[in-house]
């Protein structure tokens, strides 16, 4: 689905998935697969040291597995972490103002998305320290100068967030290059983002990933192999 959508970015970004009957154990895309080349069957299973477990043969890019490791190790309800280089999504963590109250997801999650400054390529040990304190309990962040990530109490979740998200960062740029976007007033923001419709309900993503699954499956059904 983020294939479809041009999210992909060659081989450097990863999408991953805890197994429910083994909370030790992790779904993840191995090393120099394409969004588009991955199947059901060609995920490797790993261990939290980014370790090849399973049976499906390949190797783990550690750089890679180490953002999900980190977010795996510190938030226990974490199903599913998701980290993008998208065009849009890297545009905007470069932006000093960062995500704009710009549209309706924008302002529902006003005060709900975290930041966590540059520091090189990779994450070293006391950065890792410093990104989870700057992720706190906030399940989107933009990684500045770098992209974005997600992590869901299950895989619809955390796809729907970067959906939205990465959708909201689309219409941020375009809307900035129009001109002077308008906001609204800082009342409507704050009452919005109270009421924070969908944010506290898991189920709030269900209904509409397992319609994009109906319609890969009528488009293209390879995934399940």
């Amino acid at each position: 689905m983020f294939y479809r959508r041009g999210m992909d970015d060659l081989i450097y970004t990863h999408l991953s998935v805890r197994i429910p009957d083994r909370r030790d154990r992790y779904l993840f895309i191995g090393f120099g697969q394409l969004f588009d080349d991955v199947t059901a069957s060609s995920l490797m299973t790993v261990d939290i040291e980014g370790s090849n477990v399973g049976r499906t043969p390949g190797e783990v890019n550690p750089a890679g597995w180490v953002v999900h490791r980190t977010v795996f190790e510190a938030v226990p309800e974490a199903e599913s972490v998701m980290h993008l280089h998208t065009v849009p999504g890297v545009a905007v963590s470069a932006q000093k103002g960062g995500l704009l109250p710009i549209n309706q997801f924008a302002i529902t999650h006003a005060g709900r998305i975290a930041y966590h400054d540059y520091d090189g390529p990779g994450l070293r040990p006391a950065e890792q320290k410093t990104l989870i304190r700057d992720l706190g309990d906030k399940r989107m962040m933009f990684l500045r100068n770098h992209g974005t990530l997600t992590w869901g109490r299950s895989i619809a979740e955390a796809f729907t967030l970067m959906h939205y998200l990465e959708r909201t960062c689309e219409i941020q740029i375009a809307a900035q290059a129009g001109g002077q976007p308008v906001l609204p007033p800082k009342s409507v923001i704050e009452r919005t983002a109270a009421i924070g419709q969908g944010t506290g309900n898991v189920e709030w993503a269900r209904i509409g990933f397992e319609a994009l699954l109906r319609r890969l499956d009528r488009e293209d059904p390879s995934y399940r192999r």
